[in-house]
């Protein structure tokens, strides 16, 4: 099995080299990363410049593009071999709730979707990331099931890994997508050439404890895997849309 990682944090990340490591006993590993931090970057394509690409080592390439960008160009032709399966990660901090829109880290598991190809992202809840290794651990057991089972059309999978021992973490649960909030800031500075400058930050995360959720499941010590899907339509909306006549607006008298 061949399968191509990537990360959001950067290619000489700690979380990537553990998943390398821990992959490799599965499978061949094939790196394809950014050269710097590419946080919150989401899905975003890099389309109005060159992506410059560098192998810095066998089966390790370096891009300044973003994790999309990496996932694109590796399976369009970077890489000598088809994937069988992409990982993303091993980000140091959860991906829970509504990261997701933002999180780079699953950006490259969805485009690896739109891609035809198998794919998870995998997260650790904690910033000290001193167990690094439970996640490379759990990403493993994930590829093997998804190698002998697959995975349906257009899902992907966004995995959240306790910041414990292996021995500690209490399970694996199926999750869906939950909340959480950011109290946001908006930091305004001066430069010493007196220009206004701004950071975006949080002051921060409300994190809402729901039944069946993801961020209950990391609260719990438990390993959360949320199946998420390509498809973002609100099916009940379309009916609740049709019943107050969103359709029929086409035929009224601007």
């Amino acid at each position: 099995m061949n399968i191509l990682i990537t990360n959001d944090d950067g290619v000489h990340s700690q979380g990537l080299s553990v998943l390398k490591t821990a992959l490799s006993s599965i499978a061949r590993v094939i790196v394809i990363a950014p050269d710097r931090e590419r946080s919150a970057t989401g899905h975003s394509l890099t389309l109005i410049h060159p992506v410059r690409v560098e192998e810095i080592g066998e089966d390790i390439f370096v891009t300044d593009g973003t994790p999309a960008d990496c996932i694109n160009i590796g399976i369009m032709g970077v890489i000598s071999v088809k994937p069988d399966m992409i990982v993303s990660g091993i980000n140091p901090a959860p991906n829970l709730g509504d990261d997701v829109t933002y999180s780079g880290t699953v950006a490259a598991a969805m485009e690896g979707t739109l891609l035809g190809i198998p794919s998870f992202a995998v997260s650790i809840n904690g910033s000290d990331n001193q167990y690094l290794e439970s996640a490379g651990m759990i990403a493993v057991k994930i590829a093997g099931g998804i190698e002998k089972n697959g995975l349906g059309d257009g899902t992907f999978l966004n995995v959240n890994v306790p910041n414990l021992p292996i021995e500690k973490i209490k399970g694996m649960v199926i999750t869906r997508q939950g909340k959480r909030a950011y109290r946001e800031e908006l930091i305004k500075r001066i430069d010493p050439r007196g220009k206004t400058y701004y950071w975006i930050g949080s002051k921060g995360i409300i994190d809402f404890q729901e039944e069946g959720a993801d961020v209950m499941a990391i609260a719990g010590d438990m390993v959360s895997v949320t199946p998420l899907h390509l498809d973002l339509t609100d099916y009940a909306a379309m009916q609740c849309l049709k019943d107050w006549g969103m359709d029929l607006l086409w035929d009224t008298k601007l």
